[in-house]
């Protein structure tokens, strides 16, 4: 039976990174905040589209995501929306991050962004950006599979 604080509650979804990039591998990250991130991100007020992960100096930054200011706050006490977060990783999952990304030329994507019990995680993506024909060759096999599925719901 899972764990009341194993449910996962979906905050924001990065379809377009899919679409722009083949993904290889996928880690889970927490994300160092401040207090009225916390409350912007419950309201769902996230953007991912324009993010992207950096590694600098051993750690790893997640850089450019909107997370909106919080309504019902000051603003001399809210944040910066687009603000550099670190992100929280083990030193095992760095080092192996740190080789592929400075070997191998790949990009971290941030895929989704999700309360895990009541601690934020961010999903990162060691992605491979895609060629034009790439994406056309994803487009024409999704519409096979909706055409098939459509044939097969008839019958």
């Amino acid at each position: 039976m899972a764990n009341q604080d194993d449910k996962i509650k979906i905050i924001s979804d990065n379809r377009q990174a899919r679409f722009l990039y083949e993904i290889l591998e996928t880690f889970e990250a927490g994300v160092q905040l401040v207090g009225t991130e916390v409350k912007s991100i419950r309201a769902g007020k996230v953007n991912l589209r324009d993010g992207y992960a950096l590694l600098r100096n051993g750690e790893v930054l997640l850089i450019n995501v909107h997370i909106s200011p919080y309504d019902a706050s000051s603003e001399y006490f809210n944040h910066d929306p687009r603000r550099s977060r670190k992100l929280l990783m083990n030193r095992k999952e760095i080092n192996k991050l740190i080789g592929q990304v400075e070997q191998k030329g790949l990009t971290l994507v941030p895929l989704k962004m999700y309360f895990k019990g009541s601690w934020v995680k961010v999903s990162i993506g060691l992605g491979k950006g895609k060629k034009l024909h790439d994406k056309r060759e994803d487009l024409k096999r999704r519409q096979d599979q909706r055409e098939m599925q459509r044939a097969v719901k008839r019958w």
